[in-house]
């Protein structure tokens, strides 16, 4: 019986590899879990050339991506925003501007985001100017300002 059988991972396994990678397992190892579960193929060359192709079109598709949220980047950076609300003395606001808030201002100006991308700080609870960034992708940010003013 052989001592070891060599699969491609296709997924990443805690433990064994990363995907596309190819690894000796024990037979059992292999038959019990890792095939069962589609975390690897026996490694034929077919299997190898299909997660190689795999592999190149989520590089591929990680560029679209990249591109796209670099575009949505230029739209945002440098963009002033402005988020009206009530302010009682010393400019304090009757609650605070939150993610929804900032978004929905972005949506105005025609700018379509996921609310959770925006990073705000703590707790905008009074009158002024901000410098928010938004985080778009991976390695993508954008910066404006968001100006709160009194309604």
């Amino acid at each position: 019986m052989a001592a070891h059988v060599q699969v491609v991972l296709k997924q990443d396994v805690e433990n064994l590899g990363s995907a596309g990678e190819i690894v000796k397992v024990r037979p059992g190892y292999a038959r019990n879990y890792l095939l069962p579960r589609s975390l690897a193929a026996v490694a034929t060359r077919t299997n190898m050339r299909q997660v190689e192709h795999e592999k190149q079109q989520a590089i591929v598709q990680a560029a679209k991506l990249k591109k796209g949220a670099e575009a949505l980047a230029a739209q945002i950076e440098g963009q002033r925003v402005e988020v009206r609300a009530q302010a009682g003395e010393g400019d304090k606001l009757f609650g605070s501007v939150t993610t929804r808030d900032v978004h929905d201002a972005l949506a105005r100006l025609g700018v379509d985001i996921d609310r959770k991308k925006l990073v705000l700080p703590d707790a905008i609870k009074s009158l002024g100017e901000y410098d928010l960034t938004v985080k778009l992708g991976s390695e993508v940010t954008a910066s404006f300002k968001l100006v709160v003013s009194r309604a």
